[in-house]
């Protein structure tokens, strides 16, 4: 699978990232030789990027990994958890929790590092504790080489200047922002991450589902005109023949700003269509004729966390 550099880091990342959230169960319950089947699917496909989280099925997707990676070489695959999101109204990104969540990550996932650590939805609290407390208490781990590269994660396009501006990161991950719909990632964060050499993920391609053909989670928080559109969009790809998630995932793959696109599923057919769909050309009239049906709800979202980091 092709890579980017994620900038400064030296990480070499696939343009398809492997997002763990599945395994924890976040969409619908798994089996455990199915969540433990993706993970090496993944891997033999190139998807060595592995994205994961405390917060998904709140520690259960680690366990999962930690399972899964028992065997496999450690220098094989790049590994990315976060923490300070422990659960949908727990937030902890206290210096002492701060160290507590990487030991714990670390014995879940197996391993003595991780190459990325993220603060997780950030916006979720007064985000100058991230600057004053969190990142400093990151930096001090990193010294002790339990984390290697520091970054944090979120929804909004505010969160990332107001951190950057008066302190530095290696990476940061924006989700549902630079898709089929919403390119807001791309037109309000993007230039701004470049020109401070910060390397730049991107993850939800398919904006949970929006861009699929399956069922919408209950907790999907877009407009309903949004929801309408992408049914509309979906109906359309069909009529040619085309899975509008594989539109949505070529789409973002293919922008040379994102060092790499996360995409999750615990279902191994779902990865190896991901990664036979990111060789593929993509159908250009098709994409037009997509963002026609979506010009008039283009980046049109929802509000995510405290107000005054909207």
């Amino acid at each position: 699978m092709k890579t980017r550099e994620l900038g400064k880091t030296g990480l070499q990342l696939p343009i398809v990232g492997f997002g763990a959230s599945s395994l924890g169960q976040e969409f619908r319950q798994v089996k455990l030789d199915e969540a433990l089947k993706s993970v090496h699917v993944a891997l033999d496909l190139g998807m060595n990027l592995i994205d994961t989280s405390p917060f998904y099925g709140r520690g259960m997707s680690e366990v999962m990994l930690g399972i899964a990676l028992r065997d496999v070489p450690r220098e094989s695959y790049t590994l990315c958890t976060k923490l300070g999101r422990y659960d949908l109204e727990h937030f902890d990104f206290s210096a002492k929790r701060v160290a507590e969540s990487i030991d714990v990550s670390l014995h879940r996932l197996g391993t003595d590092h991780l190459d990325i650590i993220l603060c997780h939805d950030v916006e979720f609290v007064p985000m100058q504790q991230i600057v004053d407390e969190t990142i400093p208490a990151l930096r001090k781990i990193r010294d002790q080489g339990k984390v290697r590269f520091i970054g944090f994660s979120g929804y909004p396009q505010k969160i990332f200047k107001f951190i950057i501006d008066q302190i530095s990161v290696d990476c940061v991950l924006s989700y549902n922002q630079y898709t089929l719909q919403n390119t807001r990632f791309a037109d309000e964060a993007v230039p701004y991450l470049k020109e401070r050499g910060v390397g730049i993920m991107n993850a939800g391609p398919f904006s949970a589902r929006l861009l699929t053909n399956a069922p919408l989670p209950v907790w999907l928080k877009e407009p309903e005109e949004v929801k309408a559109a992408a049914r509309a969009a979906a109906a359309l790809c069909e009529s040619r023949g085309v899975d509008i998630a594989k539109l949505a995932l070529q789409f973002s793959v293919a922008n040379p700003d994102m060092a790499t696109t996360i995409a999750g599923s615990a279902n191994p057919d779902n990865i190896r269509k991901w990664a036979q769909w990111a060789v593929e050309p993509m159908d250009e009239e098709l994409l037009a004729e997509v963002q026609t049906i979506f010009a008039l709800v283009k980046n049109l979202g929802h509000a995510e966390g405290l107000p005054e980091n909207n």
